[in-house]
């Protein structure tokens, strides 16, 4: 369900991405003359570091880098609020869940798992499931349960890092892209060579690669942090499991207090000695 939720986001941002890129279109244009080596108008200034910024990406590589951004803040943002350690083992339903099961509601605190949408909440579930078999089974349901649910956030990490893999490679593409266009133009016979406009397409192309870059190193470290964020919980959402069935199945096997209205227990055998030289 996280995985399909995913994806119409995903085609949501494309589709806002393209939508921004068509009411701004001349943001992100190349310029008319790509050539490295023409020549600029004589009483041109010297560009602001936005517009080089804008000119070097182009309309192309500046989809492409404005998707995956788009993209990775989406990603960033649902994990770090699905994978709080309150959201995901929340305080209030382990207090709530141990007082019912000292009070011997088994049934209700079935519910009360079962009805709980957290990280714990369906582990717990789940492992109560499984406990009229046996302990044994309880533990393997619940462990079953926190690797199916360490799966699916690992799939949504692995888009993070796909996503800062992708961003040095495009840009080693427009900066090599940008590197034939260069010398190409220097190849044609009869082309005044001018060592600052060759290195101005230089400077062009290697903005592309900083930019990816730049989208990968944030990447990276979402992806470590993250893995390690679902490392934790895993283990902490295990250990506790196995201390809320161990305490269910124990308290299951407990024999029940005596109810009102049954016989009082016999008196001591010093009040009954006492008692018989009475009646003689």
């Amino acid at each position: 369900m996280r995985i399909r939720v995913s994806t119409r986001l995903l085609l949501l941002i494309l589709a806002a991405t393209l939508l921004v890129l068509w009411a701004v279109p001349g943001a992100m244009a190349q310029p008319q003359d790509p050539s490295p080596l023409a020549e600029a108008p004589p009483d041109a200034g010297e560009p602001s570091f936005v517009s080089h910024f804008l000119r070097s990406i182009g309309w192309v590589f500046g989809t492409i880098f404005l998707f995956l951004s788009m993209s990775l803040v989406a990603l960033v943002v649902m994990l770090a609020l699905d994978l709080r350690m309150a959201v995901a083992i929340p305080p209030g339903f382990v207090e709530a869940f141990t007082d019912t099961v000292n009070q011997r509601k088994f049934k209700e605190a079935f519910d009360m798992a079962r009805a709980d949408n957290s990280f714990l909440g369906r582990v717990i579930a789940n492992g109560m499931a499984r406990l009229q078999y046996g302990l044994e089974d309880a533990r393997d349901a619940a462990f079953n349960t926190v690797a199916s649910l360490r799966s699916q956030k690992e799939q949504l990490i692995n888009y993070v890092a796909v996503i800062s893999s992708l961003g040095p490679y495009i840009g080693l593409v427009g900066t090599v892209f940008g590197m034939i266009l260069s010398f190409k133009a220097l190849a044609q016979p009869g082309a005044r060579v001018e060592a600052q406009r060759l290195a101005d397409g230089i400077s062009h192309a290697l903005v592309v690669t900083m930019v990816g870059i730049g989208l990968a190193v944030p990447g990276l470290f979402f992806t470590v942090f993250f893995r390690n964020r679902v490392t934790k919980i895993s283990m902490d959402t295990e250990n506790l499991a196995d201390d809320l069935l161990t305490q269910m199945y124990h308290n299951s096997k407990r024999p029940t207090a005596p109810t009102t209205g049954t016989p009082p227990a016999p008196p001591p055998a010093s009040e009954s000695r006492a008692a018989s030289p009475a009646k003689s």
